[in-house]
């Protein structure tokens, strides 16, 4: 008997004709419910039976998330690709997602990412939070199954990546930062996929139905700017705006090198203060028009 363990499972992603080998830790997440339907089995002329009855034909949408170091040698520039501008009449990227353990291969299809956090941490390793969702979760094979694509080269180091974060807002920097976190969201519905003719035909998760479209409601950047208060700035702690520009680079802590970048224009502001052992303020922020995210992102500069 073969047990499967978190810590031994690795992440692949399939996109484009291309697989692409993702390191992950193990914040590794991704599951699939099915949909019940009861009825009442109680009837006018038998009113012993105190219970309901239970038909599944449908699928929910498939859940996952995982966390990525970046790292300086870029590997995993492809999960920040995944983020950018719609495709195909707005549409987000989508991709297959593979995860392989020691006795299984399973495959979530045609996913989407509908969340990304960064959490600028000068005492952390800049790490990225995905979460997504996809239409189908099946095992695939065993250990040895054989994923689809073209593998991708890897690179023969990985490279801790610590940054500490840059911030300017109108044009003007900011100063003693504490952190910044910068989240972007893309909310989407599936489209109702239940037909009466289908649900007659289901017999076991095999042949149910499962979701296969969706629309994109909205899509928006928001997060929060942590400073230090003092009295250079302690006039902006009740400060807002709801027209500017916000841009936040990532700059390595290395060599002081820009990594990554995100200019948000127009964005909205409101500043508030934390009192505790040190004063501070936090600028709560959120971009006003995300119809072009793509060119807002610089990654790797």
């Amino acid at each position: 008997m073969s047990h499967s363990f978190l810590k031994e499972s690795k992440l692949y992603i399939v996109y484009g004709g291309n697989k692409y080998r993702i390191y992950t830790t193990t914040a590794l997440n991704f599951s699939q419910t099915f949909a019940e339907d009861s009825y009442p089995v109680k009837t006018l002329h038998d009113q012993s039976k105190m219970l309901e009855g239970s038909t599944i034909t449908k699928a929910n949408e498939a859940n996952f998330s995982f966390t990525v170091p970046l790292t300086i040698e870029k590997d995993e520039s492809i999960v920040l690709d995944l983020l950018s501008d719609l495709v195909d009449n707005e549409q987000l990227k989508s991709f297959d997602m593979y995860v392989q353990t020691g006795s299984s291969t399973f495959k979530v299809n045609d996913c989407v990412v509908t969340s990304a956090d960064f959490a600028f941490n000068p005492r952390e390793q800049f790490k990225v939070d995905i979460a997504g969702q996809g239409t189908k979760l099946s095992r695939v094979g065993d250990e040895s199954y054989s994923i689809p694509g073209s593998a991708q080269s890897e690179s023969s180091t990985r490279t801790p990546l610590i940054v500490y974060p840059v911030v300017s807002v109108s044009g003007l920097d900011m100063n003693s930062i504490l952190g910044v976190t910068v989240s972007i969201q893309n909310n989407i519905d599936w489209t109702p996929f239940e037909t009466l003719h289908s649900s007659l035909s289901v017999t076991n998760s095999s042949n149910a139905m499962f979701p296969s479209a969706y629309v994109v409601k909205d899509r928006v950047v928001s997060g929060a700017i942590q400073q230090y208060q003092t009295d250079n700035n302690i006039t902006q702690f009740d400060d807002f705006e709801t027209n500017t520009v916000i841009l936040i680079t990532a700059k390595k802590a290395s060599d002081n090198t820009s990594f990554w970048s995100l200019r948000m224009n127009p964005a909205m502001y409101t500043a508030r203060m934390n009192v505790a052992g040190v004063y501070s303020q936090t600028y709560d922020f959120r971009t006003l028009d995300n119809t072009a995210l793509g060119t807002r992102i610089t990654q790797y500069s």
